[in-house]
């Protein structure tokens, strides 16, 4: 049988030490508007009780990879989420690199064949990838995986920004984040 390709290791820990914290990264920020509405959703943005306490129950370190861009709305939208969470327990590390800063981490992360941000790539406390999320939230993906199969990309979108609208609070997205977190600071199987 012939040997399978394998994709080349990344080396995790030269990835996080080119990224920028979400201090910097905003602070570099060349979309003011982009900027200020991050700031303020995070902010503005409760935890449920169930997403907070599960984040502040975990016990070892989490390091998350956001390829991110503040000119791209789904940034815009998801960043606060991620950093909220982060905020609730100082073992989750978040680092921010660009798509052209690293293409061997983004190209491994495409959505259906596409580029999107954002990705954000979860690693444990020794730098094993346990989980990835992005650009939207489960369903939405899906949503457009149908529109793409069927050919029609502007229902899927109508659809996306309805289920955005149906969800201001990011519920969706804090469940699913929290999950890749508990599973990045997982003490048991």
């Amino acid at each position: 049988m012939p040997k399978t390709n394998v994709l080349p290791l990344l080396n995790w820990k030269g990835i996080i030490a080119s990224g920028k914290t979400f201090g910097e990264w905003t602070a570099a920020s060349t979309v003011l508007a982009s900027r200020d509405r991050i700031e303020k959703a995070l902010k503005e943005l409760d935890l449920p009780a169930q997403a907070r306490d599960a984040v502040r129950a975990l016990q070892r370190d989490i390091h998350v990879v956001a390829i991110a861009e503040d000119w791209c709305g789904d940034v815009v939208r998801h960043v606060p989420a991620l950093e909220r969470l982060a905020q609730e327990n100082p073992l989750i590390r978040t680092h921010y690199i660009s798509r052209e800063q690293h293409l061997d981490v983004f190209a491994r992360f495409l959505t259906n064949g596409g580029e999107a941000i954002p990705k954000f790539i979860f690693l444990s406390a020794d730098l094993v990838e346990t989980g990835h999320w992005g650009p939207m939230p489960t369903a939405c993906r899906k949503l457009l995986a149908r529109g793409k199969a069927l050919g029609d990309i502007p229902t899927a979108r109508k659809k996306v920004s309805e289920s955005y609208n149906a969800d201001p609070n990011l519920h969706v997205v804090i469940a699913e984040l929290t999950e890749l977190l508990q599973i990045a600071g997982a003490t048991e199987v």
